[in-house]
């Protein structure tokens, strides 16, 4: 497993190179083929491949358990050569090695275990792996889900949080953009002319904020601001992006309303509001019962798991939204997603990947 995820992680797949993801894809897609895939690479006018496979496929009366994970990852080109794949202390260390290649790898083994032991499945078994999730899942979003949309569950492959827990929910995430477009004059001879728009964003960032709801976990983060030309001139023109994170189907309709209805407070300025909710939210009942059949099939391996909930989030969102049984962070455990530190335990490698074939033995 170890000398697999090397491989992988020396191949860079940063979300935004073409060529880098599809080499990756590539890899992969030689990977499932060995373990008796049928699999399809599809390809994508400018963004990376993703990877279609099915297996067991003869019982096609059955619905299939998807597998779902990404290829890409945040690293561009060039970080290996400050942050090699290595491994110290029990840790195998690299770039998107946590996220989420080693889920990959285990996604891998799962497969070859139930080869191994000649156990085959009550239901076809489907493998996709997509080329953009980091950035929105836009390019292949309509095949995730018509493959979703045929599934009986979904097993999520990316990593797991602290101590190994799966993760049964996930929130929601928006981003806004807000532009204010105001009027220039000369700060100094005239500066009432002007229509100050880094003064009237700065009122509306006030008004954004309260927007958030903390202790119920819906939060509103003004990420960025940017805005004028030159200190002697009043800003004509003035702009925030911000991050929404929804607990809750429910809360998106709510706050994408409320940005809707957001008015200028001079007169004169106006308001342009762009973007929306574009992750639903992996709510815990669609992950209930696949995480107590989990937990019931780690204990018999001699293993304990917990589950958690999570800002981020991953594929497996819009899966939920489906309707469609969803259990995340079946992946490696490790720390450092998007981090420096970015690792996996090894020893971890090989119990994910064994829970990962009970659980698509026994659904």
């Amino acid at each position: 497993m170890v000398r697999c995820l090397e491989e992988a992680v020396t191949i860079e797949s940063p979300s935004l190179s073409k060529p880098h993801v599809d080499r990756m894809a590539r890899f992969f897609a030689g990977r499932l083929r060995e373990q008796g895939g049928k699999v399809r690479v599809l390809s994508h006018s400018t963004a990376g491949s993703s990877v279609s496979a099915e297996f067991w496929g003869n019982k096609r009366r059955a619905k299939p358990i998807l597998l779902l994970g990404h290829l890409d990852t945040v690293w561009d080109v060039g970080t290996l050569a400050r942050m090699p794949f290595r491994v110290r202390g029990g840790r195998a260390y690299g770039p998107g090695i946590y996220d989420m290649k080693s889920g990959l790898v285990c996604g891998l083994w799962a497969l070859r275990a139930l080869r191994a032991t000649g156990v085959e499945p009550a239901s076809p078994v489907h493998f996709f792996l997509n080329s953009d999730e980091e950035t929105s899942s836009l390019a292949f979003r309509q095949e995730l889900l018509a493959a979703a949309r045929q599934a009986r569950a979904v097993l999520v492959l990316e990593p797991a949080a602290a101590g190994g827990a799966l993760k049964t929910s996930r929130k929601g995430v928006g981003e806004f953009r807000i532009t204010v477009h105001g009027r220039s004059a000369h700060a100094g001879v005239n500066p009432g002319a002007g229509v100050n728009a880094i003064s009237e964003l700065a009122r509306q960032i006030r008004r954004i904020e309260t927007f958030a709801r903390p202790r119920r976990g819906l939060t509103v983060t003004v990420a960025m601001i940017e805005g004028g030309t030159r200190p002697n001139v009043v800003p004509e023109r003035a702009s925030a992006r911000i991050d929404v994170r929804i607990p809750r189907l429910s809360d998106g309709e709510t706050i994408e309303a409320k940005f809707r209805r957001l008015q200028p407070f001079h007169p004169e300025a106006r308001l342009t509001i762009e973007g929306g909710i574009n992750r639903p939210p992996l709510e815990r009942a669609m992950a209930r019962d696949l995480f107590r059949l989990a937990q019931r099939l780690a204990h018999e391996l001699g293993m304990e798991i917990d589950e958690a909930s999570t800002g981020g989030g991953s594929d497996g969102n819009f899966t939920a939204a489906l309707g469609i049984p969803t259990l995340d962070g079946l992946g490696g455990v490790g720390d450092g997603a998007h981090a420096r530190h970015e690792h996996v335990v090894i020893r971890e490698l090989p119990r994910r990947a064994a829970l990962l074939a009970a659980l698509i033995a026994r659904l």
